[in-house]
């Protein structure tokens, strides 16, 4: 999973990117990518009992791009949004602090700034292929209805100011993979509060349409360059609950409808991230393809099952272990031991 840190100039992003990532190397401007473990207990839970010789948690990777949005004539700027156009979700950074040599923030300003030059850099890209589609109708060449009314109706999105994370349809139709709409992008709006300030700003236009949460920057880059012994003692005196890395994971999952699920066994344990509402067969295609190619049966514990348990065996006897088909929807949690012929 990568996940793209955007944002005006001065909102912070850099230091959003090391608080999330623990990275302090680099300079100001330049293109940085950081890739942490996803903390799970679970993870941790099940390396404990089954001892492997590796344990693998799921991995993100936070990217810094090397541009800033000006939120000034971004038809010039449109190009640079193609460093972020592979990323699979959006943080978007807005700054909610004062302080000495600052302007004024304007947070809402500043959100529909940056969302308008997003907008604006997908419009520039739907109307070149309309243009090139009607070229090859010119000449005579087939042409896919089915891509052209999708286009036109992003077109029509765009143009009354929509980005298309709004309509899920555009982001998953598989006519439009190709172009990877910044836009259409899950995006987390941070905003990047005073350290004294743990709230939500009154923003409802934004607040109630768009995923949002808060993070006091600078107090979370401090955090990432302490000592694990002071940690602790660094959350309860700033009653932060959780770390931001941890913080802002749970709710990428979230926003994109991860989850995990697990294998083990005396060689491994390790955790594997897919979409919600996947199905057996397609789980099994995420750990090797052969595994899909042959598939025959899911043999399944709930993680609760097991530990309750204690054991693959005890889980066995209590009948929590079942066999599952190639339509079965992976749950969170699922212990997942493939059985395939190739």
């Amino acid at each position: 999973m990568k996940i793209g840190i955007i944002g005006l100039p001065g909102s912070g992003k850099t230091t959003i990117f090391e608080a999330l990532t623990h990275n302090i190397t680099g300079h100001k401007g330049e293109t940085r990518i950081g890739t942490i473990k996803v903390p799970d207990k679970r993870v941790d839970i099940l390396s404990n009992m089954y001892k492997p010789k590796k344990t693998i948690y799921a991995q993100v990777a936070y990217f810094l791009p090397g541009f800033q949005g000006q939120g000034k004539e971004p038809a010039k700027d449109y190009n640079v949004w193609n460093e972020v156009r592979d990323c699979d979700a959006l943080i978007h950074v807005v700054r909610n602090f004062g302080g000495y040599g600052f302007e004024n923030h304007d947070p809402y300003n500043d959100f529909f700034n940056l969302d308008q030059e997003m907008i604006l850099a997908d419009l520039v890209v739907v109307e070149k292929r309309l243009e090139r589609i009607e070229l090859e109708k010119q000449r005579h060449k087939k042409i896919d209805q089915e891509e052209v009314a999708l286009l036109t109706e992003c077109q029509k999105n765009l143009e009354n100011e929509i980005p298309l994370r709004k309509n899920p349809d555009f982001a998953s139709a598989p006519a439009l993979k190709g172009f990877a709409f910044v836009s259409a992008n899950p995006m987390l709006v941070l905003f990047n509060n005073e350290d004294d300030d743990d709230s939500l700003p009154n923003l409802k236009d934004i607040t109630s349409k768009e995923s949002c949460m808060i993070i006091r920057g600078k107090l979370e880059q401090e955090l990432a360059h302490i000592s694990d012994e002071e940690t602790e003692d660094f959350l309860s005196e700033f009653n932060i609950t959780a770390s931001a890395m941890d913080r802002v994971i749970s709710r990428s999952y979230e926003l994109q409808g991860l989850i995990s699920f697990f294998t083990v066994g005396e060689d491994e344990v390790k955790a594997w991230t897919i979409n919600k509402g996947t199905q057996a067969v397609d789980a099994a295609g995420v750990i090797h393809t052969d595994i899909k190619k042959g598939f025959i049966r899911a043999e399944v514990v709930l993680y609760d099952d097991l530990i309750n348990a204690g054991t693959y065996h005890e889980a066995r006897k209590k009948g929590t272990v079942r066999l599952e088909g190639k339509t079965y929807e992976v749950q969170d949690g699922d212990i997942i031991n493939f059985r395939f012929n190739v």
